[in-house]
């Protein structure tokens, strides 16, 4: 008996090690399959239709709530409507969704979104971006509202949603929309810019440690982290700091001139109930209010891409997809 157990504890290592090695094997297949693809030369773009989620979601709560007799005439009446619509050409609504970090990286996903809405978009049709995100670095947030801009230039209505936080670099963002939308509670403003950083200059000297920075030009470096700053490379810095914040103060006024900035840019935040105040948001409203209304008028696709990921990481992801199969 002894034997047999040890036998069977061998014969199950044995059966999962090779199941492991088939299943990375087939990873790696996979991924060199894909690889002469040119879908996934750069990344993959998906596209989910949301009306038929909310079909779905409704006909399944119907299976549910009425009778057998009225569900099956609730299916044909959902079927005569689907044919309706086939025949009748509706306006689109693309939305997209931007969830920011500090150094702003959706927006590599964001920019690719935009170009493929635009290259099929008509006037009227509408671009909703789900929005949330503190801000972060001037420059990544710029380009994602530049992004933003390219939309409205071509002369597509834009909404932006805010459920929970559209906020400095978040909130230069929302502003470029036609309509901003947000939650009763969702934090917007905070038109302010902020920098901070510590300096280990005296630890340095009490440990007789010497820090030597060598520059060209006066202004090269205003402040630094090891070496000791002056009054006039704070004042410098602090100049900077002001400048970007008219900057920031500017572009709010050029795409929403109707709100006051003496009150808005001081760097505080408001609830969506507040912001609806200052006029920093048209209306509070969740996004999904918002697009399921939009959907008894408009198909709703919803855009996502994906970009390529390192083939360590998508050889890792298809090995998981493959053992949560087995």
């Amino acid at each position: 008996m002894e034997f047999l157990s040890e036998y069977g504890m061998f014969l199950a290592k044995a059966v999962t090690i090779v199941v492991a090695v088939l299943v990375m094997v087939g990873g790696i297949v996979v991924l060199v399959t894909r690889g002469g693809q040119r879908t996934d030369s750069r990344g993959r773009l998906d596209i989910r239709y949301l009306n038929e989620d909310y079909d779905s979601m409704a006909l399944a709560l119907k299976s549910v709530v009425l009778s057998k007799k009225q569900f099956k005439k609730a299916q044909k009446e959902q079927k005569a409507l689907d044919k309706q619509q086939d025949k009748t050409e509706r306006r689109r609504v693309f939305v997209m969704n931007f969830h920011g970090d500090i150094r702003g990286t959706a927006v590599a996903s964001l920019r690719e979104e935009v170009t493929a809405v635009l290259t099929i978009v008509q006037p009227e049709d509408e671009v909703v971006l789900r929005l949330e995100s503190a801000g972060g670095l001037v420059h990544a947030y710029g380009l994602a509202a530049a992004q933003l801009l390219r939309i409205r230039d071509r002369g597509i209505k834009l909404t932006v949603a805010v459920d929970k936080v559209a906020a400095s670099g978040g909130y230069m963002m929302a502003c470029v929309a036609d309509r901003v939308i947000a939650a009763p509670f969702a934090v917007l403003g905070s038109i302010g810019v902020v920098a901070q950083l510590p300096n280990f200059n005296r630890l340095l000297k009490k440990h007789d440690i010497d820090y030597e920075q060598f520059t060209a030009g006066q202004f090269k470096r205003t402040v630094t982290v090891f070496g000791e700053n002056t009054d006039q490379g704070r004042h410098k810095f602090q100049e900077e700091i002001e400048e970007t914040h008219l900057l920031f103060k500017d572009f709010v006024k050029t795409h929403r001139p109707q709100v006051d900035l003496t009150q808005v840019a001081t760097g505080e935040h408001w609830y969506g109930t507040r912001a609806l105040d200052c006029q920093l948001v048209d209306e509070l409203r969740t996004s999904d209010d918002y697009l399921l209304g939009a959907s008894t008028g408009a198909d709703l696709y919803e855009i996502a891409y994906t970009g390529k990921k390192p083939w360590l990481a998508r050889l890792l992801a298809q090995t998981g997809e493959a053992l949560g199969r087995f």
